[in-house]
């Protein structure tokens, strides 16, 4: 079918025609003994022990290896809601980047519907056929219930990306830009603008990784979370309460005085005058994507360490770093949730392959404080972090 959105010479059409991913088998169908054993009447024998005891499906199907990754399109990218059909390029490509580096299989749900009561009972009517749930691309603050209530009610691993894949890979670089910059998690001064998914679960991290939460400002588009403020939503209040020890006020540029350390994750624009008041030799994480809130070679003008969400800059802060190591070590060690501690042991692994770039030792650098995504011992070095902190 012609279209006038679609244009025909451009590569990145060509690849995705038919989409990115196929249903291929992994035992033999030569014979009619191959049929019998992988299909009737063999297969009965495997159903009837799997009946008498649940657990087996584990070993005798593929849940111990495979994810649902679920969506609802209203928050895809920075495209915003886009809805369940034109969501489905971005699943297929989260399913080929789990089977690519961390050996999971994964397939790809869409779901036309976002209401939360309707996500959270199909979600969990589709549950048995998986050993963990993805959830991708889902708008705040509909995520954090959902996550929630599919967490209480599921005995597999539920994980959202946005969320705590973000703030995974997030900690893993401040761990090693505050090594390069000779300083201690505990002593900075932390300001993350965005308050939405990964601005939520970026500030959690951070302090279970080690900052200090007094230390720490969360900005919205309306300015500094504090105690005082009478619009925030519950999870903002959380925040609140949790940070900001001094009960600053303000917008920005008021939070970013004397900061040491900015983590952008909101895709609001942050002006070149609110970076001036930071304070000399920090760290900027300018995460949005596409358009970073600064850009890297504004941001290297107040910041001894500049990183990005882009594979066009150096020191690219990529999900991909964290979630298929994340799942291959959780389903590895058969958990039921994806804890604080795995997820703190997830970053503390791929700080540690920043150091050893070709596997031997080597200083950090302003430019290389992350692993490529493209490493692939970070996967394995994650899984094995995960299982273990399981």
């Amino acid at each position: 079918m012609s279209s006038s959105t679609v244009d025909p010479t451009d590569p990145v059409f060509a690849l995705h025609r038919a989409g990115k991913l196929a249903v291929a088998s992994t035992v033999p169908l030569a014979s009619r003994e191959d049929l019998s054993l992988a299909y009737t009447p063999g297969v009965a024998r495997v159903c009837e022990a799997i009946a008498a005891e649940p657990a087996l499906a584990a070993d005798y199907t593929w849940v111990s290896h495979t994810v649902a990754v679920v969506t609802d399109g209203s928050a895809v990218l920075g495209l915003g809601n886009i809805g369940p059909r034109a969501a489905m390029p971005v699943m297929e490509g989260k399913a080929v980047l789990f089977k690519q580096f961390g050996g999971v299989d994964a397939v790809p749900i869409c779901l036309d519907t976002q209401d939360v009561d309707e996500i959270v009972a199909t979600v969990t009517a589709l549950a048995p056929s998986f050993g963990g749930i993805n959830l991708e691309d889902i708008s705040a603050p509909r995520c954090f219930e959902i996550e929630r209530r599919l967490d209480e009610a599921l005995p597999i691993p539920v994980f959202h990306d946005d969320q705590h894949g973000t703030a995974i890979v997030v900690l893993a670089a401040l761990r090693n830009a505050a090594t390069l910059l000779n300083r201690k998690l505990g002593d900075l001064r932390v300001v993350v603008s965005g308050a939405g998914a990964a601005g939520v679960a970026v500030t959690r991290m951070l302090v279970a990784g080690g900052v200090n939460p007094a230390e720490v400002l969360v900005c919205d588009s309306r300015g500094i979370l504090h105690r005082g403020r009478a619009d925030l939503t519950p999870v903002k209040a959380e925040l609140a309460a949790l940070t900001n020890g001094a009960g600053r006020t303000g917008d920005i540029a008021a939070a970013l005085r004397g900061a040491d350390v900015l983590v952008g994750v909101s895709g609001g624009q942050i002006p070149e005058s609110a970076l001036a008041g930071m304070a000399p030799g920090g760290a900027i994480f300018a995460l949005a994507n596409p358009t970073p809130e600064v850009h890297p070679d504004v941001a290297a003008r107040y910041a001894a360490v500049v990183a990005t969400g882009r594979s066009d800059f150096p020191n690219q802060i990529n999900n991909v770093l964290a979630f298929p190591g994340v799942f291959r070590g959780a389903l590895d060690a058969r958990a039921d949730r994806i804890t604080e501690a795995m997820k703190v042991a997830a970053a503390e692994a791929i700080a540690a392959l920043a150091a050893e770039p070709d596997g031997v030792p080597a200083p950090l650098r302003a430019d290389w404080i992350m692993p490529s995504p493209l490493d692939p011992r970070v996967a394995p070095a994650v899984a094995k972090a995960v299982a273990a902190a399981g």
